[in-house]
C-alpha cells in the first residue's frame, strides 16, 4: 500500500505547487520537485511508511505532529520556509481531502465549540497556564499576547503593544476619571494596568488561567496600584455588575461560535446605558469556516478565528450598536514575526523548560500563524459597541486626539 500513499501526495504536491521550489526526500530515499524554482525554497523528508500514509491521508493534522515527533523533517531551509512554500500555494490550490476534512470540522462546529464554563475553563489552562517563563522569553516585557499595533511597521515590539493598547484606549473615551472598566480576558493584567496608570480608569480585569491571575494580581501590587485594579477568577458569564466601559482583546476567539450570542447579550448586560465597549479579535477575510485541526488539539482546544459576517449577525441580534470597526491588515503578522524570531533567539532556555518536542511545536505553531496573515486569509478586527447611538461624539476626531496626547505625554515623561 505505501505506493498507493506515495502516488497521492505527489499527486496533490504536483497539483499545488506552482510558485518557488519544494523537494520531498521519501522513505526510500529516492526525491521529487515541485514549482518552478524561482521564490522560496524548501524541502521535507520523510522518515518512514506510517508518516508518509499519515501526510497523505490527513496533511492538515500530520504536517505539524510529524514535525513534532521528528519523522517529518524540513531540507534545505527550516519548518519556517517549508510552511511558506505550501501555504502560499494553498490559496489557489484547493487540497480535495482538507477541504473534506474542513466541511466536517464545520459541521462538528457546535460540539467542538461547546465551551461551557468548566470546557473553557480547561481550554484555557491548556495555553495560557504553561510555564509563565515561556511567555517571558518570546513576548514584551508587558506580556501582551495579542496583535500589536504597528502605524509605520518599524517599530519595536514594546512600542508596538504600548501603541496597540493606546489606540483601544482611545476607541473607550476614558474622557473623565475613575470610570469603572471590565477586561475580559485581562491576560497577564497589561492593559487593565496601562488603563489604571495612563488614563485614571478603576479596572477589573477576569480571566480563567491561575497563572495570570496571580501574575496579574503581583503586577498591580508591585505597581501601587491594588486599589483601582483588581482581578477576578470568573467566567465572563458569570459577571453581573455593570460597567462605564468593557474592553476583551485576544479573548473572543476563545468563546465559540455557538456561544457569540451568550457573549454578546453578557456585554450587554454588563455595559451601563451610556456606557462603551471595545472589541479585538482576530478574524477572517473569507467568511466562516473552521479551526485547523492541529491548532485545535495542540494550541487552542475550543478556539475559533470568526468572519466578521457572523460576528456582527449575533451582535447585531443582541441589540447592542457598533459605532466603529477597523480591520488590522498584516499587523498580527508583524507581530508573530518579533515573537518568532524571540522564540528562536531563546530555543535553548525554552527546551530547557519542556523539552524539543515542544519547542517544535511551538515553532510550528508561530511560523504557521504568522504566515495565516501574511499569506491566508485572517485578519483582526476590533468594533467599537455602544447601546445608546447618543453615547458617543458624532465624529471620530476624539480617538486620534487621544492618542496622539497619550503619546506626547508619554514622550514628554521620559
Amino acid at each position: 500500500m505505501t505506493w498507493l500513499f506515495k502516488n497521492l501526495l505527489d499527486r496533490i504536491l504536483a497539483g499545488a505547487i506552482r510558485r518557488g521550489g519544494f523537494q520531498v526526500v521519501w522513505p526510500d530515499g529516492s526525491q521529487s520537485h515541485y514549482g518552478n524554482g524561482a521564490g522560496t525554497q524548501a524541502g521535507i523528508r520523510i522518515s518512514n511508511n506510517a508518516t508518509l500514509r499519515h501526510l497523505a491521508t490527513n496533511p492538515g493534522m500530520a504536517l505539524g505532529e510529524c514535525y513534532m515527533d521528528g519523522t517529518l523533517t524540513p531540507v534545505n531551509g527550516s519548518i519556517h520556509d517549508v510552511l511558506v512554500v505550501l501555504m502560499d500555494n494553498t490559496n489557489d490550490y484547493k487540497v480535495p481531502i482538507m477541504e473534506l476534512n474542513t466541511k466536517l470540522l464545520r459541521i462538528l462546529r457546535p460540539l467542538l465549540q461547546a465551551n461551557n464554563a468548566v470546557r473553557s475553563k480547561n481550554n484555557v489552562a491548556h495555553h495560557y497556564d504553561l510555564n509563565g517563563q515561556l511567555y517571558a522569553l518570546f513576548l514584551d516585557r508587558d506580556r501582551q499576547y495579542s496583535c500589536a499595533y504597528f502605524a509605520r511597521g518599524d517599530e519595536t515590539l514594546e512600542e508596538a503593544q504600548l501603541a496597540k493598547k493606546r489606540h483601544i484606549a482611545a476607541k473607550l473615551k476614558l474622557d473623565r476619571p475613575d470610570l469603572e472598566v471590565l477586561d475580559i480576558g485581562c491576560g497577564w493584567g497589561g492593559m487593565a494596568l496601562t488603563l489604571a496608570q495612563e488614563f485614571g480608569a478603576r479596572v477589573t480585569g477576569i480571566t480563567l488561567s491561575e497563572e495570570q491571575l496571580a501574575a496579574a494580581t503581583a503586577r498591580a501590587a508591585a505597581a501601587g496600584l491594588s486599589d483601582r485594579v483588581k482581578f477576578e477568577l470568573i467566567d465572563y458569564r458569570a459577571m453581573q455588575r455593570q460597567f462605564d466601559r468593557i474592553v476583551s482583546v485576544g479573548m473572543f476567539e476563545h468563546v465559540g461560535a455557538p456561544n457569540f450570542p451568550t457573549f454578546f447579550e453578557t456585554v450587554k448586560r454588563c455595559l451601563k446605558p451610556d456606557g462603551v465597549m471595545l472589541l479585538h479579535s482576530i478574524g477572517r477575510f473569507d467568511g466562516p469556516g473552521a479551526t485547523n485541526s492541529w491548532i485545535a488539539k495542540y494550541i487552542f482546544p475550543g478556539g475559533y478565528s470568526p468572519a466578521l459576517s457572523e460576528t456582527l449577525a449575533a451582535l447585531e441580534r443582541s441589540g447592542l450598536r457598533s459605532t466603529d470597526i477597523e480591520v488590522l491588515r498584516l499587523h498580527y503578522a508583524i507581530t508573530l514575526a518579533h515573537w518568532r524570531r524571540r522564540f528562536a533567539a531563546n530555543r535553548a532556555a525554552i527546551a530547557a523548560l519542556y523539552d524539543e518536542r515542544f519547542c517544535r511545536m511551538f515553532e510550528f505553531y508561530l511560523s504557521g500563524s504568522e504566515l495565516a496573515f501574511r499569506l491566508s486569509d485572517h485578519m483582526n478586527f476590533q468594533i467599537q459597541l455602544v447601546r445608546d447611538q447618543e453615547a458617543l461624539p458624532l465624529a471620530r476626531d476624539y480617538m486620534f486626539e487621544t492618542e496622539r496626547t497619550a503619546g506626547h505625554l508619554a514622550a514628554a515623561a521620559e
